[in-house]
């Protein structure tokens, strides 16, 4: 699997900072997924939010857990200092995380895993991990933006999105790491849009365009792009133009 390469994809975010917070619907909705599916008694004291983005989980798991600490870790400076009420901070790479050995009890992980290699991301989350602590990890998995990846064979040859790994391979590494009680479930979330630009414009503002591993090189022209808004168009539902998302979500124990 080819992703992109890794600073490209941090100035993307830091492009995106600014307007990450106002697109990022699917996001929040995935993030309370993950958090329902922790388990019920769970208290954890030391919480690593991993590749955290604005924040805004921060904000939902305080309120989940308000007497844990909470460490907020991404390797883009800009979306860092969009984070409300900061109360740890650390800039830095989730398969390289800049912390000690068994510092937290619960990783959480929301729509970062995607963008990693899942061998590195899983060693590093089992090392900052407690004996006993727990893994909370969402990613996107194959079938993620279908519409767009066939939409866009019809007007061009290039890859317009990153390749989505299926579950067995995240399942794969986090048992190589070492962690038990892996459980997965796959579930899709759809978003609509009211037109082509619409959609696009949302995954510009979380940081998500133009970052496929053989992207066009120039500008689409106005007769590809008029080819390309037809195509989507014969998708339209009732609630407008659909986008999928191949939702992951993962728990494990070390």
């Amino acid at each position: 699997m080819t992703l992109p390469p890794k600073e490209q994809v941090r100035q993307s975010f830091e492009r995106a900072a600014s307007t990450y917070d106002s697109a990022a619907k699917v996001q929040r909705w995935v993030c309370a997924r993950l958090i329902g599916g922790l388990p019920p008694m769970f208290t954890p004291a030391v919480i690593l939010d991993a590749g955290c983005g604005t924040g805004f989980a921060l904000e939902m798991l305080g309120l989940r857990f308000p007497s844990a600490r909470r460490i907020a870790l991404d390797f883009s400076q800009a979306m860092l200092g969009q984070v409300k009420h900061l109360e740890f901070g650390v800039a830095g790479d989730v398969e390289r995380i800049p912390l000690c050995d068994q510092v937290v009890n619960l990783y959480w992980s929301n729509l970062t895993a995607q963008w990693c290699d899942p061998a590195a991301l899983a060693r590093e989350a089992r090392r900052v991990l407690w004996p006993g602590g727990i893994l909370a990890l969402s990613s996107l998995g194959p079938g993620t933006f279908v519409e767009l990846d066939e939409t866009f064979a019809l007007v061009d040859h290039y890859r317009h999105t990153i390749p989505f790994q299926p579950p067995q391979v995240l399942e794969a590494a986090l048992a190589q790491a070492g962690f038990s009680d892996i459980r997965m479930r796959t579930e899709p979330c759809v978003a609509h849009y009211k037109d082509l630009k619409s959609l696009f414009q949302a995954i510009k503002s979380i940081g998500a365009s133009q970052i496929g591993p053989e992207r066009r090189p120039g500008l689409m022209g106005r007769g590809t792009w008029r080819k390309l808004e037809a195509a989507y168009e014969a998708r339209r539902t009732p609630r407008g133009l659909p986008l999928t998302y191949q939702v992951m979500l993962c728990y494990a124990r070390k």
